[in-house]
């Protein structure tokens, strides 16, 4: 029967007499985690941040009615060519509105669904800002101004004003920091916007929106739905989009299918809609992991190494021990217990470094007008990144004890004696 109460004070003792060593061997480890641990956080939650910036502004599913060419030709009518095989050149899209028809239906419809979070209409028009002898061209998006921020976190990218103001305010207007950059305005000013059947509407400017994307900024404002709907001289249930967000991003596709079937609308699904970001996501992602992995792999050799060199230093305590009666495997037990300590101590230690690190990052300024809801460096504080840390600290310095402790066990004690 093994008498780990012996081993474990034998293996304490060999570690602490050789302290130089011990502490070698220990910082490999604390090092190799902590460095894992600082750079898997930070660069996982810079991709986080950069997903963020597309992912939190971009609804799950975006219906609207698309301006397409009519699938059946008039030609198609014509019987006597009924057979043939027909040419049309230059074919136009046909006649429709931008309305979507039953759009309050619909987003009724739709907030029943159990994978739905929540579905918001929207109505996007073209416009012109007017200021003084200055007009630009630009998109006036008419929102409900709570729904987007608690679905799309629409708050974080107002930089003055709120949300709230322009929920309060009926003829206010959410000014791109853009467009009230080249105007020279501000919160509290009036900006005249102009349609594109020429009426002139003045609005109070009660917010600056700022979502990071130059181009989006430089043309985009926000008012409340029923703003828009006078503004263009329409009805209640003039509504030109529907946003959905999902509480499973990953059925987005299959039910974008369904929406399109069933309604007959234009429903344009996430991924599909951000195809060439969702690709540069994944090869980041596949460069911080495997950046990641080599490392710890790199580290695992290196407290492989000390403790192969701690062990055999330790040729004549193993041979003392052996003639003194332990067994083989006793001694095998006496300095794997003596890598799993390491591992452990090493592991902590560089747990708290990696962590303390992180830390450090996230508290360091970054502010950028590019990023105005950035103010530090983003990390990522997951669990599980410290779990898979002190889980392979663990493995690496089992299997690094392992392995020259089995040829430990082996040794003939005379021989070892013997040389000396």
């Amino acid at each position: 029967m093994i008498n780990w109460k012996i081993i474990l004070t034998i293996a304490k003792t060999h570690l602490l007499s050789k302290l130089k060593q011990t502490s070698v061997a220990a910082l490999g480890v604390t090092f190799g985690i902590g460095a894992y641990i600082t750079l898997v956080c930070f660069m996982t939650g810079l991709n986080k941040m950069l997903d963020g910036l597309i992912l939190n502004q971009t609804p799950h599913i975006h219906i609207y009615n698309e301006i397409e060419p009519s699938k059946k030709q008039p030609i198609a009518l014509y019987e006597e060519v009924k057979n043939s095989f027909k040419v049309v050149h230059s074919i136009k899209p046909k006649q429709s509105q931008k309305k979507i028809h039953n759009a309050l239906p619909i987003v009724k419809y739709l907030k029943k669904d159990k994978r739905v979070k929540g579905a918001i209409p929207q109505i996007k028009t073209q416009i012109f800002y007017i200021a003084g002898s200055i007009e630009l061209g630009g998109n006036l998006t008419g929102i409900q101004p709570l729904e987007e921020a608690r679905l799309f976190n629409f708050q974080n990218y107002i930089v003055k004003g709120s949300h709230e103001d322009l929920q309060k305010t009926e003829n206010g207007i959410l000014l791109g920091s853009g467009v009230a950059s080249k105007m020279s305005l501000d919160v509290g000013d009036r900006v005249q916007i102009s349609t594109i059947k020429g009426d002139i509407f003045p609005l109070k400017i009660v917010g600056i929106y700022q979502s990071g994307l130059a181009d989006l900024d430089a043309i985009q404002s926000f008012a409340n739905i029923k703003t828009v709907q006078r503004i263009l001289g329409e009805a209640e249930n003039y509504i030109t989009d529907v946003n959905v967000k999902l509480f499973d991003i990953e059925v987005a596709y299959n039910m974008a299918q369904e929406i399109e079937t069933q309604f007959k609308l234009k429903a344009i699904d996430i991924k599909t809609a951000n195809a060439q970001f969702e690709t540069g996501t994944t090869i980041r992602n596949l460069i911080t992991y495997a950046v990641s992995i080599t490392l710890l792999i790199v580290a695992g050799f290196g407290i492989y190494n000390i403790l192969n060199m701690f062990i055999y230093e330790k040729m004549n305590d193993i041979a003392i021990l052996k003639a003194t009666g332990f067994s083989g495997k006793d001694v095998q037990y006496i300095f794997m217990s003596q890598a799993l300590i390491i591992g452990v101590v090493g592991g902590v230690l560089g747990l708290l470094i990696g962590f303390g690190l992180t830390s450090l990052i996230n508290n360091l300024p970054f502010e950028t007008e590019a990023l105005p809801t950035i103010k530090t460096f983003p990390v990522n504080f997951d669990p599980w990144f410290y779990v898979i840390g002190i889980t392979f600290a663990l493995i690496s310095t089992f299997f690094a004890g392992y392995l020259p402790s089995k040829k430990a066990k082996k040794i003939d004690p005379v021989n070892i004696i013997r040389g000396q």
